[in-house]
């Protein structure tokens, strides 16, 4: 009787152990709101995989730098105490120096031309660099259009930046652009970003309208102006370790997650461009929509030659006249 008891109390333990090694937890995060086009992502890709895997495969999601900033979060997952991470391009040049190409100003004619470019060979071409480093970069998602935002003065043309402290993101591509400008560059990471604008430590700071949105900046900057000046990826990672040790059709699985988690997240930054613009008003900024950009261009030309000889002519133009 003892021995049955016995036998009975370790196979219902095996058991157990066997349904806990079934069932698998994973970390991901973003270091903007849950009520953001990044939030839209990692969701979708939770929601996916989950229902993908039958509830195999679960994915907890932190909002808001709760694991830390984008360039700790990138740095986590590299070294496999994070399993999947969603970010901004800002500190991944730091990464995979291949991509500080797609972080030039002008590049691209509008979203669409970027989105197809990411799509495309050239986009693909970019994810597989990410794997020497120790990631999978499943996807390749977005943050939006960047605009500035300040608390001194209307911008109207590339002049009332000069002497501006504008935070700029951890990217060598982005601080070499705006000091162009004449603007006083000050890299820092996005968590720290609401208050340095609260205390004055910074005039301002660019980003798409999906993150001055949810980041609630209209309540420590006064003015934004349309400059349309970078387009901002985001992508999707994952410990490269923690990909390869998956089965074929689990590896699927998160791919193709990944893509539906794009389309939610371009989804999201679509409305927020539609409906940014009327709602930052509302709250009282002020907005200058209308902004000739051939200007900021022009005065950007020092930089934008440099940026030349740097990552190549003809890889540029590759990038720029890709249909």
């Amino acid at each position: 009787m003892k021995l049955s008891k016995l036998m009975l109390g370790l196979s219902l333990a095996v058991g157990i152990v066997a349904t806990a090694s079934a069932q698998i937890t994973m970390r991901n995060s973003i270091s903007v709101a849950q009520n953001s086009h990044q939030g839209e992502a990692i969701d979708t890709l939770a929601k996916e995989v989950e229902r993908r895997t039958n509830g195999r495969i679960k994915i907890q999601n932190f909002y808001s730098g709760a694991l830390g900033a984008e360039r700790e979060s990138i740095e986590s997952v590299q070294l496999g105490t994070q399993e999947l991470t969603t970010t901004s391009t800002g500190p991944v040049p730091n990464f995979v120096p291949e991509t500080r190409i797609l972080d030039v100003p002008f590049l691209f004619r509008d979203k669409a031309h970027a989105r197809a470019v990411l799509d495309s060979p050239i986009g693909q071409e970019l994810l597989s660099k990410f794997e020497s480093k120790g990631f999978k970069a499943l996807a390749w998602g977005e943050n939006g259009v960047r605009h500035m935002t300040n608390s001194k003065r209307a911008v109207n043309s590339p002049d009332d930046l000069k002497g501006l402290k504008m935070r700029t993101m951890e990217n060598p591509v982005h601080v070499a652009a705006y000091k162009s400008l004449g603007i006083v560059t000050t890299p820092m990471a996005f968590t720290e970003v609401f208050t340095a604008l609260q205390q004055g430590t910074v005039d301002g700071q660019e980003n798409p309208l999906s993150v001055i949105m949810a980041a609630n900046f209209d309540q420590v900057q006064k003015h934004l102006t349309l400059t349309g000046h970078v387009y901002s990826p985001a992508v999707i990672l994952m410990n490269k370790g923690v990909f390869d040790k998956l089965s074929a059709a689990d590896k699927q699985i998160f791919i193709d997650s990944a893509k539906e988690a794009v389309k939610a997240n371009r989804a999201r930054v679509d409305k927020d461009d539609a409906n940014g613009v009327a709602e930052l008003r509302k709250k009282g900024m002020t907005i200058i929509e209308n902004v000739d950009k051939s200007k900021f261009v022009a005065t950007m030309a020092p930089a934008m030659a440099e940026f030349e000889k740097q990552f190549g002519k003809a890889n540029l133009d590759r990038i720029r006249n890709f249909k």
